[in-house]
């Protein structure tokens, strides 16, 4: 994949893809099973969908690895246009930073990589992958685009003085992690548990949230994507607020997903925590 043509590479990926989707068998239901809970397709529409969903999983990994190897000049060839970055640019020039929040959908690391090739800086939270060798590729394809990463579990204080210092911090937060705090919002007519910590540091720091994307397209190139920022009240700090504001972000998620429902990772049980009342439920 490093020294192979990236339309070669691709190509090859749809194969493992297929392949992964045949093997893996509990991520092919996780896949199944939710989108026929989210979208209403009959099993037929939704495996198809779900193979879908592993193909571009699997075409990521070939655009992973050619980023781990060439650094953020892969965006100048991978990147076929943008939409809304004037929106960023103008959150960027109130002075007080901006929240990005990405998603685990299109391509999520070439957008990292994506936006240190157009010149924006900044730094990205994440998490430790429990596979190391995962996690050593991941942080060395970050390291490789310019990308500083700081983890979740450290001070919130370096993410706070970044924004402060009018830089952007990027997050992920759309998936269900019971290990840090969350609330439950609607998503796809569901009561999904979602992390606060966006809202949270926006009430902090004053800085709008951006929802971004890295959307592939059918000729195999990607547009990025920059929607409305989300701006916050600093006197807005109640749990209703917090909910809210969670809800308006994954409103603009649900909105892609439904869009580009192949783009999304559905291998991931999105759904797992149960309110309280659920408990037992076969919703």
């Amino acid at each position: 994949m490093r020294f192979i043509p990236i339309k070669m590479a691709l190509a090859i990926s749809v194969f493992f893809g297929k392949i992964a989707f045949n093997f893996l068998e509990k991520y092919r239901k996780i896949a199944i099973d939710n989108i026929m809970n989210s979208l209403g397709l009959d099993r037929s529409q939704s495996t198809e969908l779900a193979g879908k969903v592993f193909v571009n999983l699997a075409k990521n990994g070939a655009e992973w690895v050619k980023i781990a190897t060439d650094g953020n000049e892969c965006a100048r060839e991978f990147v076929s246009g943008s939409h809304g970055f004037e929106k960023l640019d103008k959150v960027l020039s109130e002075g007080n930073g901006a929240i990005i929040l990405a998603s685990h959908f299109g391509n999520w690391e070439l957008l990292m990589a994506y936006l240190r090739w157009r010149g924006y800086g900044g730094i990205v939270v994440g998490k430790k992958l429990y596979f190391h060798k995962y996690n050593e590729f991941i942080s060395d394809l970050r390291r490789k685009t310019g990308v500083t990463l700081v983890y979740r579990d450290e001070s919130p204080k370096k993410l706070l003085k970044e924004l402060r210092s009018g830089s952007m911090v990027g997050m992920l937060a759309d998936q269900d992690v019971d290990s840090v705090n969350g609330t439950f919002v609607d998503f796809f007519g569901r009561p999904a548990f979602t992390p606060v910590a966006p809202v949270r540091l926006a009430m902090a720091s004053g800085a709008p949230i951006v929802p971004a994307f890295m959307i592939r397209k059918e000729n195999g190139k990607h547009i990025g994507v920059i929607e409305e920022p989300i701006y916050i009240s600093k006197d807005e700090r109640s749990e209703d607020a917090v909910r809210k504001y969670t809800q308006a972000w994954s409103n603009v998620l649900e909105k892609q997903v439904r869009d580009h429902p192949e783009q999304w990772v559905w291998i991931h049980r999105r759904w797992k925590t149960r309110m309280p009342e659920m408990n037992g439920s076969n919703i």
